[in-house]
């Protein structure tokens, strides 16, 4: 069938796997993940709440199967390269590539998402958002293994 791709955006903690955690957590708690709903919707309206249909992250995942939950869900953790089961940064001189400086700002992400043609099933990235110089937001982004 094809991975699909998901997309998000929150506000910046200097603890990065905090900020992916606290995701998950609210992703899970909202039931935006399949099979709360088959195919969640992105952006995501933080207002569409089916609500969570398993006791777990572990139980959501394990009902998912090969499918995978088709969001933040199937990332575990932040590593340093990109790897299965968890988002990695975009380099400094992808970010270049792809957004003409290293400290692109949420505006810049949204208009160009060409970035996400060389992610991998089952991995993901994230981008620091800049505004004034100063980090504002984190974009997690990815695909399913599906």
């Amino acid at each position: 069938m094809g991975g699909h791709p998901w997309q998000y955006f929150v506000s910046y903690q200097a603890n990065l796997n905090k900020c992916l955690q606290d995701l998950r957590e609210r992703e899970f708690a909202a039931g935006r993940y399949n099979p709360a709903e088959r195919f969640p919707i992105f952006p995501v309206n933080l207002a569409h709440r089916p609500g969570a249909k398993h006791p777990s992250i572990a139980a959501a995942r394990k009902a998912a199967s090969a499918d995978g939950t088709r969001s933040i869900l199937d990332v575990e953790r932040i590593a340093d390269r990109p790897d299965f089961f968890a988002v990695a940064p975009l380099d400094e001189d992808a970010l270049i590539a792809f957004f003409g400086t290293a400290e692109p700002t949420r505006a810049d992400i949204e208009a160009n998402d060409e970035f996400l043609e060389d992610i991998e099933r089952g991995q993901g990235v994230y981008i620091v958002a800049y505004e004034n110089g100063e980090p504002c937001a984190v974009m997690f982004a990815g695909y399913s293994f599906d």
